[in-house]
């Protein structure tokens, strides 16, 4: 800290807020000499963060004839979490500090119940996170408020950031009011437009499936659009994304969601007994054959039947299921007798059918009988963040299953998940975090509660994976990372909380590749603004 940082504005526990003097007195001359609004909130938000370290910011307007209150401009929310950003007056922190016209504090956000994550940007690592909101008055009607989130480890910087932006707050007010009596019509419609949008998504979102990606996005819809009809549905994909998942989805959102839905793994079932298995059998028919038996397809008359692995069908059972899908009738194994069935068929596969039909071992009439509505779902590795998400979910899951109270995931544990290429895809990863759960100490899980072969690169290339020497290695690893992160990259502090010296601990930084830069709240959102 500089000897003429004296005033609390300008340096506090080592950020400085100085140097945001020259944006405010930009924002103060914009509001004076047009009352641009667009202008003075790209400016606001600017300020929040390259200089207040702010990871998540919103500016938020009152709609007086609806009675709510939308995002207007933010940042660190994606489209999706904006258009759900939308409060009723009194609800949540945003609606309390609208009504009541005060400023709200909330020191650590998963110790408050008011909390409500409406945008669905909160998971479990981000229950350390303080919440700021503070009103946009004019004289005593609020017009909309002002929120950030940051993680705040002094009370005084807390505080006083509350008032900076109590401050702005109230030099934007009249641009706001302004713009508010100005576009009071187009308000209410975009309003309206963005709660509109927001209903279709989560319509179109089953709510068994976890996933917020523009791919996923994109299979809702679809799962949508064929959900209410008899079409024949494809769902492709690798193992272990979540066929049966989609499944699931097309039939109980569907207007046959009471009728029976029958699920077989074509795979698993031998070959001499897949005929009998899907289409029956008459007494008789074959040795053992001592009554007759319905077969699966049958079972699922007037509701939906599942063929899960339908690639690795033998032929003479494909040339059989080409007849139920184009006469909508069956025969069972030493009958012949037609039986007719009401049914819609889904069927899945990882393998190519495509490849399949040319090399002989897949009938063509079939593959075109199959492919009428066909889902491609995403492989995890391509849905971004959706990672973090489904580990968040299992992670409650397998905690309560378990009984034990796991708050959150590490930091170096959740790069090694958006790192790892999961070729087992959902599956592989709800495995890995039951086992996490299990192992885990301390209510969180460490890199370290992770299996071997997602271990950073720099660790497993270091010592023979498995090995004492390993473990040892990724405990350290882990914590010098959650040091520098709780001292915002500071690498002496991070050095003192862990009794080391700064030379030795620069030694470790260097041999695992830590840079202290990636730590240091205010150098990644700099960063960022420039990506």
């Amino acid at each position: 800290m500089g000897s003429g940082c004296k005033d609390k504005w300008t340096c506090l526990a080592g950020e400085c807020r100085i140097q945001a003097w020259p944006s405010l007195h930009e924002m103060s001359q914009v509001i004076a000499e047009s009352a641009d609004l667009s202008h003075t909130v790209q400016i606001l938000l600017r300020i929040m963060e390259q200089y207040m370290g702010v990871v998540r910011g919103t500016v938020s307007l009152c709609d007086r004839q609806a009675g709510t209150i939308y995002i207007h401009e933010s940042f660190g929310l994606t489209e999706e979490q904006e258009a759900r950003g939308i409060y009723r007056f009194g609800e949540g922190i945003t609606g309390k500090v609208v009504e009541s016209g005060k400023a709200m504090i909330v020191p650590r956000i998963g110790d408050d119940k008011d909390f409500l994550n409406i945008t669905r940007t909160r998971t479990a690592q981000d229950n350390d996170l303080s919440f700021l909101c503070v009103p946009i008055k004019r004289g005593t009607k609020v017009l909309g408020t002002i929120s950030a989130e940051r993680i705040y480890d002094n009370d005084v910087l807390l505080k006083t950031d509350a008032e900076l932006l109590g401050i702005v707050a109230a030099m934007m007010a009249q641009a706001v009011e302004l713009y508010l009596v100005e576009n009071v019509e187009k308000v209410t419609l975009m309003n309206e437009n963005r709660r509109l949008q927001n209903a279709l998504k989560d319509r179109f979102r089953p709510s068994n499936i976890i996933g917020n990606c523009k791919e996923m996005y994109e299979v809702y819809a679809l799962i949508q659009k064929v959900a209410n009809t008899k079409t024949t549905v494809l769902i492709l994909g690798e193992s272990g994304v979540g066929k049966e998942l989609v499944t699931n989805a097309i039939h109980y959102s569907g207007l046959g969601a009471e009728a029976p839905l029958i699920q077989v793994n074509c795979a698993a079932i031998p070959e001499s007994l897949i005929e009998s298995e899907l289409f029956g059998h008459e007494k008789g028919s074959f040795t053992g054959a001592t009554n007759f038996r319905k077969g699966r397809f049958e079972e699922a008359n007037g509701g939906t039947i599942f063929l899960d692995e339908v690639g690795e069908l033998p032929m003479p059972a494909q040339a059989k299921l080409l007849r139920v899908l184009q006469e909508k009738t069956l025969e069972r194994v030493g009958g012949n007798k037609p039986i007719k069935v009401d049914i819609r068929i889904i069927a899945a596969t990882n393998r190519d059918l495509s490849e399949m039909v040319k090399t002989h071992e897949f009938r063509e009439d079939l593959y075109y009988r199959l492919n009428v509505f066909p889902i491609t779902i995403p492989p995890l590795r391509d849905r971004g963040s959706d990672a973090i998400a489904l580990a968040d979910h299992f992670v409650a899951h397998y905690a309560r299953e378990c009984n034990k109270d796991v708050k959150r995931i590490s930091t170096p544990a959740l790069n090694m998940l958006m790192s790892y290429h999961w070729p087992g895809n959902v599956r592989e990863l709800e495995n890995v975090i039951e086992r996490a759960v299990i192992l885990s100490e301390g209510g969180v899980i460490h890199g370290y509660d992770l299996p071997p072969s997602l271990q950073t690169p720099v660790l497993s290339g270091t010592v023979q994976k498995g090995s004492l020497s390993a473990r040892l290695d990724a405990i350290e690893y882990e914590m010098i990372v959650e040091a520098l992160k709780a001292q915002d990259g500071n690498i002496a502090e991070a050095a003192r909380e862990l009794g080391l010296t700064r030379r030795i601990i620069t030694f470790r930084m260097q041999k695992y590749g830590i840079n202290p830069k990636d730590f240091r709240v205010v150098e990644k959102k700099r960063q960022s603004s420039f990506a």
